[in-house]
């Protein structure tokens, strides 16, 4: 017992003398900083997760919008005058929670529109709608803003998405409260995510969420399709053959009957998939 007790003596003054040491060494520069952090996690005072979350939040402060925002390409947006029923097929499609709005140019964002507002007309089909009756103010901020004063006029104002524009004014882009969140903590788990041991997550009986890496054989099996895996492997690869290029978010393709479209990608591969069954008679496939 008293071989113990001095073990955890020793173990604690050893700590106080760390953090002593860290203090005594006052930080002058956000490099300084970052090093006297990183002895912090190596002497065991903080984990690598805290030491990467503090990491995350200084980054913000040196970041600016034009450094994570989402190009202008990848911006699903919906036009003002579009049908109801177009803009369900849309958001199904897309799975997204939020679109902005185009007016008569179709580089004018004149509001966003929550999905979620939506409800209420498919709860009512005899209400008249209107879209320019729901959509939402429009947040715009300059490429140049820094990141962690973006992230308090969200928490303050509760929005979730910005659209960037330019010096000119014009739409560069888009960045969402999610991209902000990341950059401190990581990738975050959405409605789109799928359990490690799954390839397909499905909706609904025409609707999936599929990781590109599904191996065919797999993608032919639970929505009995018949693609050919002479050529290729994954679903990936075949979406990425077709389109010939490497395609961004929300850009979409039809295959055999399916429409992809991309939700997640990198610079150098696929990553995530949403996947409608646009076959004529879904009700035939064998269910059993």
């Amino acid at each position: 017992m008293n071989i113990s007790g001095g073990r955890i003596k020793i173990k604690v003054q050893g700590w106080i003398k760390s953090i002593i040491h860290l203090i005594s060494h006052k930080p002058c520069t956000v490099e300084q900083l970052i090093y006297t952090l990183r002895d912090a996690q190596t002497l065991g005072i903080i984990n690598n997760e805290t030491l990467g979350m503090l990491e995350g939040v200084i980054s913000c402060a040196q970041l600016k919008v034009r450094d994570i925002m989402l190009p202008k390409n990848q911006l699903l947006t919906v036009a003002h005058d579009t049908e109801f029923t177009e803009i369900i097929q849309l958001v199904t499609r897309s799975g997204h929670s939020r679109f902005p709005v185009t007016g008569d140019n179709h580089d004018e964002i004149i509001g966003i529109l929550h999905a979620k507002d939506l409800l209420r007309f498919s709860a009512h089909p005899e209400m008249n709608f209107d879209l320019s009756d729901i959509i939402r103010q429009a947040t715009f901020v300059p490429e140049s803003k820094r990141l962690d004063l973006l992230l308090s006029e969200f928490r303050n104002n509760r929005n979730h998405m910005a659209i960037v524009v330019d010096e000119y004014g014009a739409t560069a882009g888009f960045v969402t409260l999610e991209n902000i969140i990341e950059q401190i903590i990581g990738d975050i788990e959405d409605e789109f995510d799928i359990d490690e041991e799954s390839y397909i997550k499905s909706h609904d009986d025409t609707n999936y969420i599929i990781k590109a890496h599904t191996p065919i054989a797999e993608f032919n099996q639970q929505l009995h399709a018949n693609f050919s895996d002479d050529i290729y492997d994954t679903v990936g690869g075949i979406v990425m053959a077709k389109f010939a290029y490497l395609p961004k978010r929300g850009e979409h393709i039809n295959i055999e009957g399916f429409e992809f479209t991309i939700i997640t990608s990198d610079a150098r591969r696929i990553k995530l998939l949403a996947c409608h069954d646009k076959r004529t008679l879904p009700t035939e496939k064998n269910t059993s």
